[in-house]
């Protein structure tokens, strides 16, 4: 049961329980930039700086935390889609142009870490979460891209796969999927949230201790193209805006972004308690009372 009064204001929905208090009184989303064509794959490396990518421009813009700057870092950038930073500070990207992942370490040195499964191109790797161990859960969707030559997948469906700490091993280890595509992991690597856009679920699984996932169940009845953590446990998920469900897939909070579709979303600044919202051409800025799960 859901603890506290609802009501409706608007197109938000809020909770009059304390699972509310995650966002400030009248804090509003800020729009910090509107020149690009459509924005991804946001995340903060540790001092809560926040990489994301304006893929039809084939770029990765990076913000400063000290001085809330914007820069390319990276370009071209391989059509990059979902971005996450490795134990070791590298910057993993989902690169669309040739259906790989890549490495990108602090010197902008590119190291391709996955360039095909079964002798057969990617489908699109689209969306990512790097365990403690330096493991990476990667989602695998076909999206036909204009700059492919391919018109089909080469890949019988679209998964989601783990590549090994060592990078020597990428395995199936969910399908059954319409569209996967956004996809986080809790901090103590027990539970694994995988979005699949394409039948409008979002599932939660158990990780095991060799990495396999276990135990299947509907997190919520909605997708998401991007989707983050707090440090309650509360999940945050994209499209229509951002929604927040807690962990018992109960929906405590409804952010409305202009009438954007909300690609992508996650938590940095300094101190990490900062929500940057990706929506088609923007990018924007929440304050938040809660910090991004680590």
């Amino acid at each position: 049961m859901f603890n506290g009064l609802l009501f409706l204001v608007g197109t938000c929905f809020y909770a009059t329980s304390q699972e509310n208090s995650i966002i400030p009184e009248n804090a509003e989303p800020v729009l910090i930039a509107s020149a690009y064509e459509f924005t991804e794959g946001p995340a903060a490396d540790k001092e809560g700086n926040v990489y994301f990518t304006d893929q039809p421009n084939d770029q990765i813009v990076k913000w400063s935390a000290s001085d809330n700057t914007l820069e390319i870092f990276l370009k071209p950038s391989g059509r990059s889609n979902g971005l996450y930073f490795d134990n070791d500070g590298n910057l993993i990207a989902c690169a669309d142009e040739k259906n790989e992942l890549w490495l990108i370490d602090k010197q902008k040195n590119i190291t391709i870490l996955v360039d095909g499964f079964d002798n057969k191109k990617m489908n699109g790797p689209n969306d990512l979460w790097i365990d403690s161990k330096g493991g990476i859960y990667l989602t695998d969707p076909f999206y036909k891209r204009p700059w492919w030559e391919h018109e089909e997948p080469e890949q019988a469906a679209s998964r989601v796969y783990y590549l090994t700490p060592d990078k020597k091993n990428l395995r199936i280890v969910a399908d059954g999927f319409v569209r996967p595509n956004g996809i986080i992991g809790s901090p103590d690597g027990k539970t694994l949230y995988i979005a699949d856009i394409g039948d409008d679920k979002t599932y939660s699984y158990s990780i095991t201790e060799n990495n396999a996932l276990t135990n299947k169940k509907l997190f919520a009845a909605m997708g998401s193209d991007g989707m983050t953590l707090d440090s309650k446990g509360n999940v945050y998920l994209t499209g229509d805006g951002v929604t927040v469900f807690n962990n018992r897939g109960e929906q405590i909070h409804h952010i409305p972004i202009d009438r954007k579709w909300t690609a992508n979303v996650t938590f940095g600044g300094k101190e990490h308690n900062k929500l940057f919202i990706t929506a088609m051409n923007s990018v924007y800025i929440l304050d938040m009372n809660v910090t991004g799960a680590h």
